[in-house]
């Protein structure tokens, strides 16, 4: 036991420092400095005493600046002077999402007039030549397509995982296209867009920077964040930019896909030893096969049931006030039931399951925000977290005393697991235009299962605790969503 603890703490250590080296690696040599254009806060990244185009980054729906890193440390090194920052609503940016998402006059002018801001600020920095390009992913590719035909100075569009209803034969005029291959829907609207100019995907119409020109790509393997990582998808924006503003500065790709999952990998290895470090305690006995199946899946349908009959807006988050209450009143439901079976375990632990919260937020937590997406919430964003804290501890308390605190077999982990997935898809199902956005939470939920959620086993199987294993789980959790739902108070 001993020597295993060792091992995986050694290739734990090799991973992570491995991993960081590598990511910081292209960073290396960049000026990388903070900006804030009134309350919008942004990245500049740039090689030292430059004179170039600006290049404005948007980020999509739920995410951050730092999802746009790779393309920014990418278009930084083949010499632009980068400006990624986070819209209104999202990652650090206090002011929150406003006016009518369903009106072009609404939510999306105000995001217009945001990335108008920014651009105002990147092209009043030092050593920028007057000639800028927006690139943005998703819900920011309509934003980035609508300000290039309505702000002349847009020399370039690069539009990531695009879909623009302003996107016509003739505009914008010089725009890049790039999805992921298996982005079936996007890839297809891509298509239909090439079609119109008589082109097909692949093709490049005109020549960029020479008036109207038009290409669109799939990058190969990737969806709709894995585009973000894509390696063909960076190669094409920094040509069709280097095409449209007449440079030939190349240098590396940023490649930080394989090393982001390599220190992450590493992170949460380095939890096993760590756990091993806790006292030893009991195994939990196991639910019976028709109790547990009864409580996985009767909470999971009526939860959302429940829900459909009252009123559930009291927070300015998109759909966190609804989940804050499906995760209390599936928890509550699960933990009641295990009480009636007399399969209740005892409230203890609850210091390890501290230690867990912290090790995952401050570890794992400090990867994610440098490279990969805001975690660290501004003071705005915790009443929305106290919010969801309770009804997430409540829900993964249940879940670890369900699944016997990480011991439980291997079907019972996916039944469980499944079924609470499915209670959110009922959940949307009744009230679709509404908690469309509960989808989001899909891959933040595998992303939390796949790591937080073996360190947690871990921690229960080592402990024997519910509580332990429930509480580290239900504060992370809680944290996660709180960082990742986007304030807004509008119309929806």
């Amino acid at each position: 036991m001993v020597l295993r603890d060792i091992l995986a703490a050694l290739v734990a250590l090799v991973c992570i420092g491995l991993g960081l080296f590598l990511l910081e690696r292209p960073r290396a040599g960049l000026e990388i400095s903070s900006l804030m254009v009134g309350e919008t806060p942004a990245t500049v990244m740039q090689v030292p005493e430059t004179t170039a185009p600006v290049v404005v980054i948007a980020h999509g729906f739920a995410g951050s600046r730092q999802l746009m890193h790779p393309y920014q440390l990418t278009l930084a090194r083949a010499g632009y002077i980068t400006v990624s920052y986070d819209l209104q609503g999202h990652g650090r940016n206090p002011l929150p999402m406003s006016g009518d998402v369903n009106s072009i006059d609404g939510t999306t002018r105000l995001l217009m007039e945001e990335i108008g801001r920014v651009t105002d600020a990147a092209l009043a920095l030092p050593g920028a030549d007057g000639r800028v390009a927006l690139l943005g992913h998703s819900m920011a590719s309509d934003i980035i397509v609508r300000q290039a035909l309505a702000d002349d100075r847009v020399g370039a569009v690069v539009a990531i995982s695009l879909f623009s209803e302003a996107v016509t034969a003739a505009e914008p005029e010089n725009m890049l296209v790039v999805n992921g291959a298996w982005e079936g829907a996007l890839r297809a609207e891509a298509q239909r867009i090439m079609a119109e100019v008589g082109a097909a995907e692949g093709d490049t119409v005109g020549t960029p920077g020479e008036g109207f020109a038009r290409r669109a790509v799939a990058a190969p393997m990737v969806e709709h964040v894995g585009v973000l990582y894509s390696a063909t998808g960076m190669r094409e924006a920094r040509e069709w930019l280097n095409a449209t503003f007449g440079r030939d500065y190349r240098s590396g790709i940023a490649n930080i896909g394989g090393p982001v999952l390599l220190t992450l990998l590493g992170v949460v290895l380095l939890g096993l030893p760590l756990a091993n470090l806790l006292a030893e305690g009991p195994r939990l006995p196991e639910v019976p096969k028709g109790a547990f199946l009864a409580l996985a899946l009767a909470p999971a349908v009526l939860t959302p049931l429940i829900l459909s009959l009252v009123e559930t807006r009291f927070l300015p988050v998109l759909v966190a006030d609804y989940l804050a209450l499906h995760l209390a009143v599936y928890g509550s439901l699960v933990l009641a039931g295990l009480a009636v079976e007399g399969d209740l375990p005892k409230l203890r632990g609850g210091p390890a399951g501290i230690l867990l919260a912290g090790f995952a937020l401050i570890a794992f937590g400090g990867v994610l925000d440098r490279y990969v997406a805001s975690f660290f919430p501004h003071a705005g964003r915790l009443p929305i977290l106290a919010a969801i804290l309770p009804g997430a501890v409540l829900a993964m308390v249940a879940d670890a005393a369900l699944l016997q605190a990480g011991r439980a077999r291997i079907w019972r982990r996916w039944v469980a697991r499944l079924a609470f997935l499915t209670s959110l898809g009922i959940a949307v199902a009744l009230d679709f235009e509404r908690l469309f956005f509960l989808i989001i939470i899909l891959p933040v939920i595998g992303l939390f299962y796949l790591s937080f959620g073996v360190i947690g086993g871990w921690v229960g199987r080592r402990t024997g605790s519910a509580l332990a294993m429930g509480l580290g789980l239900g504060i992370v959790l809680a944290w996660a969503l709180a960082v990742t739902f986007p304030l807004f108070t509008g119309t929806t």
